[in-house]
């Protein structure tokens, strides 16, 4: 069975990373994640702390909806 998805750790990780000043591509190219899924995880940062708009983390978990798309997996 493949991963279902990062960890809320690895997610707060790479988030703090950013903060110190460290460009996504510098993060993502030394955690070997793409920029893309590191951008995506800044922008629900910013909407789950009232910074831009979008649906939070807790109104998609209550739509049923992920906020963090799992990685998809290969049989």
């Amino acid at each position: 069975m493949g991963r279902r998805g990062y960890s809320a750790d690895l997610r707060r990780k790479v988030l703090d990373l950013l903060t110190e000043c460290r460009s996504v591509a510098s993060v993502a190219h030394d955690l070997d994640l793409s920029d893309q899924t590191i951008y995506n995880w800044r922008r629900q940062d910013r909407i789950d702390r009232g910074l831009q708009h979008g649906l939070s983390t807790a109104e998609n978990a209550a739509d049923g909806t992920r906020p963090y798309p799992t990685r998809a997996t290969h049989a």
